[in-house]
């Protein structure tokens, strides 16, 4: 009997490591900033502090991708073309809505520092295999997170917007992209058990960083000389 598409998605190794990280990326799901905003009560000057910060991560993800992640033009192009802008007019928009300046935009916070160093770090060490196991967590999980929200977002002049970015068909287009050519180069036989480890810890820790840049932003957490 022919195995369904369904199935042989559900042992790609990309798929096995989102399992393994489940209860990391439940909490990405249930975060109080993820919550509120969809509510629409997630106070502006939270979500001006997370985007500033986020245009200053996403060049060094940029870089990350651009040293070594397979086939990552589409990818490039997608951060640069879209994502890029995209957040410069939400935060436009944030700060006319009047959001308070809490120094998101004076550096890098301590979160932001630790996920961008721990990505170009990957980056100089390892090859596509490693670049792709760090980034997958960011790019994945916000088309996840999308999704869940599609259904109870609230209407806001830009919270609704942020989420409807992911929505794009173009954004999942672009993670399933990157996955499958990930489960390829990860097919069993194609590395080592060690190997496969290796990619599991780095997927994890993307993942766990993931769940603090959400925390940072929330608690407005910046240096104490630049908050």
């Amino acid at each position: 009997m022919e195995t369904s598409p369904g199935a042989r998605t559900e042992q790609a190794f990309s798929a096995r490591l989102r399992a393994q990280c489940d209860r990391i990326w439940a909490g990405l799901h249930a975060h109080p900033f993820l919550g509120e905003l969809a509510r629409g009560t997630l106070p502006l000057d939270r979500f001006r502090f997370f985007i500033e910060q986020d245009l200053l991560f996403l060049p060094a993800f940029a870089r990350c991708m651009a040293l070594g992640a397979a086939k990552s033009t589409r990818q490039l192009d997608g951060i640069i073309r879209l994502e890029i802008p995209s957040n410069r007019r939400l935060l436009d928009q944030v700060i006319k809505l009047g959001a308070e300046d809490r120094g998101g935009s004076r550096g890098m916070a301590p979160a932001n520092v630790a996920y961008t160093s721990f990505l170009l770090a990957t980056a100089a060490a390892g090859g596509p295999l490693e670049v792709t196991a760090a980034i997958l967590p960011c790019s994945w999980s916000y088309i996840e997170i999308a999704a869940g929200l599609k259904d109870e977002i609230a209407d806001h002049p830009v919270y609704s917007d942020w989420v409807a970015f992911y929505l794009q068909p173009e954004e999942a287009d672009l993670v399933r992209n990157m996955r499958e050519t990930f489960d390829d180069m990860t097919r069993d036989g194609a590395v080592s058990d060690d190997k496969r480890r290796q990619l599991a810890e780095i997927f994890m820790m993307s993942s766990r960083l993931e769940r603090m840049f959400w925390e940072m932003a929330y608690t407005l957490d910046q240096w104490p000389d630049l908050g």
